[in-house]
């Protein structure tokens, strides 16, 4: 049996990503590094629970083979209690260029109820495309709810696109 050659090329790799965070009174809500305006419910985490920003760390640790954020900031630990997620973000931006990948592509769903997030949408891509990067057409955001299944949670679904970096 004859194979045809298949042209050489940059090393890619997916990841996928997700997170959820309850939903209460009393809590601020960040999607993306970006403050929702006018939510009368934030996010319950030991962070400050950015479910956009987690699921994006996850997803480009899973395509580089290293894990989750629980296991570089566990929620056990009070030392990583109330921490910013673009810090999170940038630490694990730093392991995947060290396993020597760089992201290309994210895309990205937040399923929640209230508010509607559509007007968020530009702000959320370029502040996730600046932290990695990237173009905010290389950015795609996406917003669904859950039509009354789960009203009071966020939650969010990342799938990244991570290619080699060229020495």
């Amino acid at each position: 049996m004859v194979f045809a050659s298949v042209p050489v090329g940059p090393v890619i790799r997916v990841g996928y990503g997700e997170d959820a965070h309850r939903l209460a009174a009393g809590h601020s809500l960040i999607l993306g590094g970006v403050p929702v305006p006018d939510a009368a419910f934030g996010t319950v985490a030991h962070s400050d629970g950015d479910a956009v920003l987690h699921a994006v760390a996850d997803a480009l640790l899973s395509g580089v083979a290293l894990g989750d954020i629980g296991d570089y900031f566990p929620d056990t630990d009070p030392l990583w209690a109330g921490l910013d997620s673009r810090a999170i973000l940038g630490r694990v931006l730093e392991l995947v260029r060290e396993r020597g990948y760089t992201p290309v592509n994210i895309a990205l769903v937040v399923t929640m109820d209230k508010p509607r997030l559509g007007p968020l949408r530009a702000q959320i891509a370029s502040n996730v495309a600046a932290l990695l990067g990237l173009s905010e057409s290389e950015v795609g955001v996406s917003f669904k709810t859950s039509e009354g299944l789960a009203p009071a949670h966020v939650q969010t679904r990342v799938t990244a696109l991570l290619t080699q970096l060229q020495d």
